[in-house]
């Protein structure tokens, strides 16, 4: 499917669509669920910028194509989106390396931001100096005020914003910390929410919620969208870590069966109401905290897990445009 022929289908974003039982406005879900009185909420969608490489799927598009990114820029505008949150590996994986470049360019132009979610390489005997030396390059060509696009940049209270995704337990934070403490300004260090509080607690700056269907687990049937999990872990999240900041997430299903990974998980996208209902469990949560200022969709184009919401989410025969399955 080519990338401006798929574009027809952001109009499913309205999904009111004959096929469905549950009519949800996806556009004007992100608008309304995110209208707390008296808050401001940043919406972020996680982006995956390795489109183009050979390990992975072929969508229509290459992540090196800066008209396309120009393109999803304008499209995640009109969602109510902000900005990426771009998955990112440093210089281990230089064509993502390069897409970032390419879309902080864009989103420079755009008025838009990006961000960067560290990915942490799995096994790597010295994780903690490699993960000093990525970020200190980031700093260098995307963050530090010299850098040429760094007005795009994601910061908040005039601190640079990097999201964390845990690969494994070698990394030193706390070091990593006490060096990034040198950067003219510190960054924000927010990390994926965990079960138990990772050794490093203290050096981090708060927590981001991730696609879980609950304490029942994967369903064949798909059935646990993540509503106890969310209900639970808002709260005990922001009791068990006082001071830090909460990010929520909100998610429009899961399904990782094509996936050359694949664990075989699946969430029901239930046309539209997952995203829906799990959007409105961050509205009821933050309207009673001022420590939740983002709300992370995941994601913008995952399609090898399904999540992605660029292309929308149901037509009238399928439930999602890329797995299938009935919509009902």
């Amino acid at each position: 499917m080519s990338y401006y022929r798929s574009t027809l289908l952001i109009a499913a974003l309205a999904l009111g669509l004959a096929g469905c039982a549950h009519r949800v406005d996806v556009s004007q879900a992100v608008r309304t669920n995110l209208a707390s009185p008296g808050r401001s909420t940043t919406v972020l969608a996680v982006y995956e910028a390795w489109f183009g490489m050979r390990d992975h799927i072929e969508v229509g598009y290459s992540s090196h194509d800066r008209v396309l990114l120009g393109k999803q820029i304008e499209q995640a505008r009109g969602l109510g989106i902000s900005g990426f949150v771009v998955d990112w590996y440093g210089l281990k994986k230089p064509f993502i390396d390069e897409s970032f470049s390419l879309m902080e360019a864009e989103a420079q132009a755009r008025n838009f931001k990006v961000a960067l979610m560290y990915d942490e390489l799995r096994r790597e005997p010295n994780t903690t100096e490699d993960t000093i030396a990525a970020l200190d390059y980031a700093y260098q060509r995307y963050i530090a005020p010299e850098a040429p696009n760094a007005g795009a940049y994601l910061r908040y209270q005039g601190r640079p914003v990097i999201f964390i995704w845990p690969n494994t337990q070698l990394t030193d934070w706390t070091a990593v910390r006490e060096h990034l403490q040198r950067w003219p300004q510190p960054p924000l260090l927010i990390y994926k929410q965990m079960t138990s509080p990772p050794r490093d607690n203290a050096a981090l700056d708060g927590y981001y919620l991730w696609i879980n269907p609950g304490r029942k687990g994967w369903q064949s049937d798909g059935s646990n969208w993540g509503a106890d999990y969310l209900n639970s872990s808002y709260s005990q999240t922001a009791a068990k870590y006082p001071g830090k900041l909460i990010i929520g997430a909100a998610w429009p299903g899961f399904d990782d069966r094509r996936a050359s990974w694949s664990e075989h998980r699946y969430m029901a996208f239930r046309c539209g109401k997952t995203l829906q209902d799990t959007m409105r469990s961050y509205w009821e949560y933050s309207r009673s905290t001022d420590s939740s200022p983002f709300l992370l969709i995941a994601t913008w184009n995952d399609y090898e897990e399904a999540t992605a919401i660029e292309r929308g989410l149901a037509n009238p025969a399928v439930e999602h445009p890329w797995t299938g399955g009935s919509c009902k």
